[in-house]
């Protein structure tokens, strides 16, 4: 348990929607077959309205994730502005690509709202980078929620929509594969706001699944 780089398996999903994006995912990770945590956070906020999931080590996952909130809050301090989103991930692909030899385990995805409008990239472990322009899934439990993503999603749906297909994508994943469980985390990315859903309501919308 003290060495979080062994705790694995998860879902996160990334959608472009109308007028933003949305980032989702469980809480699970495990350690091969044993439960280590019920409560793994996989959603972070980067910047004001930048968001990033993570799927894979949880130890290189939460360097990541303090080392590029540093970087976005000095470039902010320097220059009195905002990265943008691409720039965040490009950063983030520096990062992975120099560390080739030692590589960080993990899969990515960043997303948010600039001044180019909204975007999501999908980042792998050497660095590699993919804009995503519609639905992307990542972690052990990702073909699951392809399924209902390929089905559902809907090219221009609104943000209401989009937060809705989160949930049942990762409400199927959660019941088809052993990583991925227990809680569901949406966040809602707009140019106004980056806003976590309510509890109660993604709770009230697995139960309509059910």
């Amino acid at each position: 348990m003290e060495d979080n780089k062994q705790l694995k398996g998860t879902t996160t999903i990334g959608l472009v929607c109308d007028g933003g994006v949305v980032l989702a995912s469980e809480s699970r990770a495990t350690m091969g077959n044993f439960i280590a945590s019920y409560e793994a956070k996989k959603v972070y906020k980067i910047d004001r309205l930048v968001g990033m999931t993570t799927a894979g080590s949880v130890g290189d996952s939460q360097q990541l994730v303090k080392w590029i909130q540093v970087e976005s809050k000095l470039y902010r301090m320097r220059r009195n502005g905002y990265m943008t989103v691409k720039g965040i991930t490009t950063l983030l692909a520096n990062i992975l690509s120099g560390s080739r030899y030692y590589p960080f385990l993990v899969q990515l995805l960043v997303g948010g709202v600039d001044k180019n409008g909204s975007s999501i990239y999908s980042l792998d472990p050497l660095g590699g980078l993919i804009e995503e322009k519609k639905a992307v899934a990542t972690g052990s439990g990702s073909p699951f929620a392809y399924g209902v993503l390929e089905d559902r999603y809907v090219e221009g749906m609104s943000m209401d929509d989009g937060v809705d297909l989160a949930i049942r994508a990762l409400h199927q994943a959660m019941k088809r594969d052993a990583g991925s469980g227990n809680h569901i985390l949406v966040v809602k990315i707009t140019p106004e706001e980056y806003t976590e859903i309510e509890t109660s309501y993604i709770k009230d919308a697995q139960n309509k699944l059910n």
